[in-house]
C-alpha cells in the first residue's frame, strides 16, 4: 500500500488490491462521514465538507419532491457502497436513486450489484474536489444517469457505449428542465429548507405538465 497524497479532507492510496479494499471498507464501519471511491488499485477516502452535505440534502429532497409531485415510486439508497469486483470498481455516490428499476429492489435490504440493476441514477457533489474520475467508475458499475452539482451548475451525464455524454435532459424527469435547480434552489435558500422544498414542488406543478 502507498499514500499518494493526503489532505485534511482526504488520503489517496494506491496499489490496493480488491481483498485490501474490502479489509478497508470493513474496518471503516457503516457509520462514518467519509466516503470511498475505489479504481482499479486506486482509492481514495474523503471526508465531505459542509458545503458539500448541504446542497447534497437539498438536491436529494429536490428528487424527491419532484418524484412525489409527479406521483412516480421510488427507492433512495443514500451513500451505498457499489462495487463489482471484476470491473475493480466501487464508490459510495452523495446519493442514489431506483426510478425504472424500482419495482425490482422495492423494500430490499439486500440489494446486490452481482444480481441486481445498478441505481438508476447517481448524485455527485462538487466533483473537482476529488481526486478519482468518478465517471469511469460508475460506467464500469453501469449507472444510467448522473447528476453532477459544481459551483453553482447541475451537469447531467448519460451513459452511452461505456462513456458518458453530457445531455440537456435527464431520463428520469424527462419533461422537466432539470438544470433550472440550482437557480431554483438559490432564489429561495435565504427563507429556508422548507421555501426551497415548496418552491421546487412549484416549479413541477408549473413546468412538469
Amino acid at each position: 500500500m502507498t499514500i499518494a497524497a493526503h489532505r485534511a479532507d482526504r488520503v489517496l492510496l494506491y496499489s490496493i488490491d480488491w481483498q485490501q479494499f474490502e479489509n478497508i471498507l470493513k474496518d471503516l464501519g457503516d457509520r462514518r462521514a467519509a466516503r470511498i471511491a475505489y479504481d482499479n488499485g486506486t482509492l481514495e477516502i474523503m471526508t465531505p465538507l459542509p458545503e458539500h452535505e448541504i446542497y447534497k440534502e437539498v438536491i436529494s429532497d429536490a428528487v424527491k419532491d419532484i418524484a412525489e409531485e409527479l406521483e412516480i415510486n421510488y427507492e433512495s439508497y443514500g451513500s451505498t457502497t457499489w462495487r463489482r469486483e471484476r470491473k475493480m470498481a466501487g464508490v459510495e455516490a452523495d446519493n442514489c436513486f431506483y426510478f425504472q428499476n424500482e419495482a425490482l429492489v422495492r423494500g430490499r435490504l439486500d440489494v446486490n450489484l452481482n444480481q441486481d440493476p445498478p441505481p438508476d441514477l447517481a448524485l455527485e457533489i462538487d466533483v473537482t474536489s476529488k481526486s478519482l474520475d468518478r465517471f469511469g467508475i460508475y460506467a464500469r458499475l453501469g449507472v444510467p444517469e448522473l447528476w453532477c452539482y459544481d459551483s453553482g451548475e447541475l451537469k447531467i451525464y448519460h451513459l452511452q457505449d461505456g462513456e458518458y455524454v453530457e445531455s440537456e435532459t435527464s431520463m428520469v424527469f424527462p419533461n422537466l428542465p432539470i438544470r433550472e435547480l440550482p437557480k431554483l434552489i438559490e432564489e429561495n435558500r435565504a427563507d429556508g429548507r422548507l421555501a426551497i422544498r415548496r418552491a421546487v414542488r412549484q416549479w413541477v406543478r408549473e413546468r412538469g405538465q
